[in-house]
């Protein structure tokens, strides 16, 4: 048996049902009436939509601030890195990206990087890292001894391959003096040989200006080079380094060599620069042995020999002497123009024979007295170095090697 539920319109556990308004707040009349309960799954509120999220995703880090960064860490193109972080700088600020204080940090140690590269370039140590770079390349040797530095070698020999030197005082025995260097062309290796003669030929012509007084050198002293090998070369080696060695093997030099502008006063310059003019003209001697060999190239000669001789007369006379001097530089000028005439027919001579008599006389006017007692009266080296006199009659061109003809 059933109770039916009692008359009337109301609906037992309605929760939306209609309540009375209050008199006196009229918009609290009712609450909207439910559609009914949400269907299974669905949520009573909106969803979050397209475009909007539930949590900000964070902005992105500038790329330039980065490479600022980093640049400014390493040291490395310190300019480049400084104008990256102020570029960062500025796009993070339009941006509104993340990075400011990586493209701050950047900025401000590749602005100290600049400064110690200037430091750096300002004292030399660029140049000292490129050295110590290039004798690392070459297996940690110092190969690189500067002018006036004098240096033993491993095994004491002057001649060979050399993988180290050692740079010693020149007040004590030592294998090697340096004189001068330069650097040859760029480009591919041009093999040793090629290497080998122009190194002589320019070491030769460059000792005179080291050691200006070719009588003060002893006659055991010769000229070496330390030259690139095809291995060192393709690191980037183009130095030769000019140096005076002892032609005895096993025999060392002792105290320096060195006679130039730094040790002699404006005098004894004034005279060697006048005997270089005559030494520089008679070291270019045809190569063949005798005159009949190449007339034309020992008339050439005399020619070169006589027009030196007018240069180191009026050099001489030029020059203003102590009173010393003056008597000697005297005798001096005045057998300059003896000689000169000689040379000057031996330069037009029509054959050997005509050319061997003025070739003789003119030497023989080359007095070495005369040198001798101006050297004395300035300071000089007064023993003149040996020339090869074993051709008596002067019929080798070999026999007019300068050393010993300087007037």
């Amino acid at each position: 048996m059933s109770i039916p539920p009692p008359p009337g319109p109301q609906q037992p556990g309605d929760p939306y049902q209609q309540y009375p308004s209050h008199p006196g707040y009229p918009e609290y009349s009712s609450y909207p009436q439910a559609q009914g309960p949400a269907p299974y799954g669905q949520l009573p509120y909106q969803p979050w939509g397209q475009g909007y999220s539930p949590f900000n995703h964070p902005a992105p880090v500038n790329g330039l601030a980065i490479g600022a960064l980093v640049l400014g860490l390493l040291c490395f193109l310190p300019g480049v890195g400084l104008v990256l972080g102020l570029v960062a700088l500025s796009q993070i600020r339009k941006r509104g990206e993340r990075g400011r204080g990586m493209a701050i940090a950047g900025s401000v140690l590749s602005g100290i990087g600049i400064g110690l590269w200037a430091l750096v370039i300002a004292t030399g140590g660029a140049a000292d890292f490129w050295d110590g770079f290039k004798e690392g390349a070459r297996g940690g040797s110092s190969l690189t001894p500067a002018k006036g530095e004098c240096i033993d070698v491993p095994g004491g020999s002057m001649t060979g391959a050399a993988y180290d030197l050692d740079t010693v005082p020149c007040d004590s025995e030592h294998d090697g003096e340096v004189f001068a260097s330069f650097r040859l062309p760029g480009g591919s290796f041009p093999g040793d040989d090629s290497i080998t003669d122009t190194a002589d030929e320019r070491c030769y012509g460059l000792s005179d200006s080291y050691a200006m007084d070719t009588w003060a050198l002893p006659e055991n002293v010769d000229v070496y080079y330390l030259t690139p090998s095809e291995d060192s070369w393709s690191t980037g080696d183009r130095e030769v380094t000019c140096m005076f060695g002892n032609t005895e093997d096993g025999e060392k030099l002792s105290g320096s060599l060195r006679n130039d502008e730094t040790v002699l006063d404006a005098d004894q310059v004034a005279y060697l620069k006048a005997a270089h003019v005559l030494n520089a003209a008679l070291e270019t001697v045809p190569d063949e042995e005798y005159v009949e060999d190449d007339l034309p190239g020992y008339k050439s000669w005399a020619g070169r020999v006589d027009k030196a001789l007018a240069g180191q007369s009026a050099m001489l006379r030029g020059h203003t002497w102590p009173a010393a001097a003056k008597q000697p530089v005297a005798a001096l000028v005045a057998g300059i123009g003896g000689s000169r005439a000689e040379w000057a027919r031996a330069a037009v001579a029509a054959d050997a024979d005509a050319y061997y008599t003025h070739y003789d006389k003119g030497l023989k006017l080359l007095d070495r007295d005369r040198p001798a007692a101006a050297r004395k009266a300035l300071g000089l080296a007064t023993t003149p170095p040996p020339y090869d006199e074993s051709d008596s009659d002067g019929r080798s061109g070999s026999s007019g090697d300068g050393g010993g003809m300087e007037v």
